[in-house]
């Protein structure tokens, strides 16, 4: 019998594995540079939703996923468990979507694929308040290259 601590941990190890290779191959095979997934405590995009930790119930306050083929962060104010190291210190810099646009503009990727749909509802997560906050912190520059990742949600 596995105790719950030990499936826990396997399921965590399995999630990484899982974003090791996946994300790398289904970035590549959706013409998608960079991944931004957006979540509020109780109100997860449900693709978020099945990268966190197996102990935890939902995300935090806000949560902010973002995927390279090279990296995984979380622009949140505390690592999402080891896959994704957080990058953002609020006591640096307050304001969590201008640490995301920071990252975003280091990143310069072509495309910024979020969780919207018109077609599936699993992989339409990103509300409209998150979507319209993300969109105005965004520099023209960069908004006009976000795209809907609904592809890539279903795939993952």
């Amino acid at each position: 019998m596995i105790d719950l601590r030990s499936e826990a941990a396997a399921r965590d190890q399995l999630l990484t594995r899982r974003l090791d290779t996946l994300i790398p191959q289904l970035l590549s095979e959706t013409g998608i540079d960079c991944w931004v997934l957006i979540g509020r405590e109780y109100a997860e995009d449900p693709v978020l939703a099945t990268m966190l930790p197996a102990t935890w119930l939902s995300a935090r306050r806000r949560t902010i996923l973002v995927l390279t083929p090279e990296e995984r962060l979380a622009v949140a104010r505390y690592p999402v468990g080891q896959a994704f190291p957080g990058v953002w210190a609020p006591e640096d810099e307050p304001d969590q979507w201008t640490r995301l646009v920071a990252l975003l503009t280091e990143l310069d990727p072509k495309t910024i694929g979020v969780g919207m749909s018109a077609h599936q509802a699993h992989a339409d997560g990103l509300t409209a308040t998150e979507r319209d906050a993300l969109l105005e912190s965004l520099p023209p520059r960069l908004r006009k290259r976000v795209i809907p990742a609904d592809l890539l949600g279903l795939r993952w």
